[in-house]
């Protein structure tokens, strides 16, 4: 029996003592994951830090530093990676004793919204012994924020872009090959008000006008170049001389897209340069500051076809030949256009001769509806050729034409009267000058662009009758699939009352149309279908439909002929004996703005042979006197 008991005995000591390492073990254990979850915390805790870009979370330590000092370092490290998002997650923590390490999974969002990822090791201390404070311990050997930077170093995204494409003649040649330029910039830590001064003599500034920029750039302590004006290769070379002796002066050379001369095809062409907060802000990534692209006209419209895709490096400060990270840019493509370089330059020499009056000169190709040249003047500024909106004036009777005779409501040979003034409705209408013809046949009053003899056989027409002949000779419904942001064709609504279809027989009342829609209205005469016009044809635009539309032969053929006395014995017989073969066409005067006799632009539309084309001078006297000679100007020029 004793021993038994001495048996149980030891049985419950040992039992016992098994209880208590059981014990033991299991506060061990706990213990070790509190400090397992201390150390993933902090760890966990420093890459939401570095995702927010702040390490100014609360508790969190560092081994022998602040958070303060780590983040100037950080923003010192990776200022040059841009403003884009960053995340870091972290996992894998693996603690052993009083040290932990795991690796973060970082991920930069760079420009362009191209993605740079790698790993970085993470390691985690004991901020004290026995304490229950972790703190993360930065390398010593190279940076915290890339394995491969050395402390101290920092990371700079560089933008990168292939070949720029260019915008193509209807030969495939280019109209905008890449060139070299020199923007003339003043460096504000070296240039003194004495040197611009005579920087401003040698561009033709203002007196004062850059000194102004300098003091204000010194004023807020700006660093940044001041710019002052991009040259070409010639206009540089001219000034070159003058510019190397004015200290501070500097001009950085560059290559960009350029035409023939600096107003070639201008605005329709358009510009290329800086990008501007504005466009950087509607770009969604596309752009970023210091970028360069088209920024107006097609360039502008088609710089992600021309410009291609930006590609990346990120390289070190201390071995910025070594990219850390690249990712190729994507080369652009041409742009082909209808334009031929041969008509625009006979188009810019004609409507020079407006001088400060704007302008604008369009030609069609006959045989396949395509524009030919735009043409303005000022050449830097609207492109109201392609999106201007004008009333028509008379140049708009080859309509009200069309849909007299399509409707048999008047031939070539009926006699209109065409007195000096007509009523309608208690309004008078008169004609240009107060002229009277008497009573002249139909072709007599076309030519001599009769307003009283078209005003009368607008009672002739229905309200609809105008809006379907504008129509149906294509001077709208193509503005879209033109390849032109902007472009504009005509708005000619049904008439709503006598009154409103006397002034739209006319071209006037609520009639608007483009230069480049009374062209278009021209060359679709002349070839007997309608075509809707194309200036851009790749890449492709949506939607357009150029399939011939023929019109009644008859009536175009009567059309030709009375669009052909208007030269030969009408309002245009400047044109006579213009080189190049006989001229059809239809002056214009169209009346505008609200003064008392009212303002007029001078229009002059017509083709002769393959070419059609529009003159509009704004402010004009009369399409005779002003735009026919323009007209002229022009095709004596393409003749040569």
């Amino acid at each position: 029996m004793r021993q038994r008991a001495v048996v149980g005995g030891v049985t419950a000591v040992v039992l016992v003592a098994a209880a208590a390492g059981a014990g033991l073990w299991w506060r061990h254990s706990e213990q070790e994951k509190e400090l397992d979850t201390l150390a993933r915390d902090e760890v966990t805790s420093f890459a939401a830090s570095w995702s927010k870009r702040s390490f100014s979370t609360p508790g969190m330590l560092f081994t022998g530093t602040n958070s303060d000092v780590v983040q100037a370092e950080f923003a010192k490290a990776t200022g040059g990676l841009g403003t884009g998002p960053v995340k870091v997650t972290a996992d894998g923590v693996r603690r052993t004793g009083d040290r932990a390490t795991a690796t973060a999974h970082v991920s930069w969002t760079l420009a362009g919204g191209v993605v740079w990822s790698y790993d970085v090791p993470v390691t985690a201390e004991r901020a004290e012994t026995g304490g229950d404070r972790w703190a993360i311990t930065l390398p010593k050997d190279h940076s915290p924020w890339h394995p491969q930077l050395k402390v101290g170093a920092t990371l700079t995204a560089n933008r990168t872009w292939g070949e720029r494409g260019t915008l193509l003649d209807r030969d495939g040649k280019a109209l905008t090959p890449i060139g070299k330029v020199y923007p003339v910039q003043i460096d504000p830590a070296r240039a003194t008000a004495a040197t611009v001064r005579e920087l401003e003599k040698v561009v033709d500034e203002p007196a004062g006008s850059l000194v102004a920029k300098l003091a204000a750039a010194t004023k807020a302590g700006s660093k940044a170049p001041i710019p002052v004006i991009t040259y070409r290769q010639a206009d540089f070379d001219e000034r070159k001389d003058a510019l190397d002796a004015l200290k501070g002066v500097i001009y950085p050379a560059r290559e960009q897209p350029l035409a023939k001369t600096r107003t070639f095809g201008q605005p329709l062409l358009g510009s290329f340069g800086a990008v501007s907060a504005e466009l950087i802000a509607k770009s969604k990534g596309r752009y970023a500051a210091g970028d360069y692209a088209g920024v107006s006209g097609l360039q502008g419209q088609y710089d992600a076809v021309l410009g291609g895709t930006a590609g990346v490096e990120v390289v070190s400060s201390t071995d910025p030949d070594n990219p850390l990270f690249s990712k190729d840019a994507v080369p652009g493509k041409d742009v082909s256009t209808t334009l031929s370089p041969t008509v625009q330059d006979a188009a810019e020499r004609a409507i020079a001769s407006t001088g400060d009056v704007p302008s604008a000169l369009v030609a069609v190709d006959v045989k396949t509806g395509d524009v030919l040249a735009s043409a303005n003047s000022p050449a830097l500024g609207f492109d109201r050729a392609m999106t201007g909106h004008y009333p028509p004036g008379s140049a708009f009777k080859i309509a009200t034409t069309y849909a007299l005779l399509s409707s048999g409501k008047v031939t070539p040979d009926t006699s209109v009267t065409c007195p000096k003034t007509f009523v309608v409705d208690g309004r008078p209408y008169k004609n240009f000058e107060g002229e009277s013809l008497g009573t002249p046949d139909f072709t007599t009053d076309f030519a001599h662009s009769c307003n009283t003899a078209f005003v009368q056989l607008s009672t002739k027409l229905g309200n609809g009758d105008l809006a379907k002949a504008a129509a149906t000779l294509g001077l709208s419904g193509w503005a879209k699939t033109l390849g032109v942001a902007n472009a504009f064709d005509a708005s000619v609504p049904a008439n709503n009352g006598k009154t409103d279809k006397a002034s739209a027989a006319i071209g006037q009342g609520r009639n608007v149309t483009s230069p480049l829609a009374l062209a278009v209205l021209a060359a679709n005469v002349a070839r007997g279908s309608t075509i809707a016009p194309a200036l851009v044809t790749d890449p492709a635009v949506d939607g357009a439909d150029r399939t011939p539309k023929p019109l009644d032969a008859k009536v175009v053929g009567q059309l030709r002929t009375l669009m052909g006395e208007v030269v030969s014995s009408g309002t245009a017989t400047v044109l006579r004996g213009t080189p190049g073969g006989t001229v059809r066409g239809k002056t214009g005067t169209a009346e505008f703005g609200t003064k008392n006799p009212p303002e007029t632009h001078a229009w002059f539309v017509g083709y002769q042979g393959d070419v059609a084309f529009a003159v509009l001078v704004e402010k004009g006297a009369s399409g005779g006197s002003v735009a026919a000679p323009v007209a002229k100007d022009f095709l004596t020029a393409l003749a040569r």
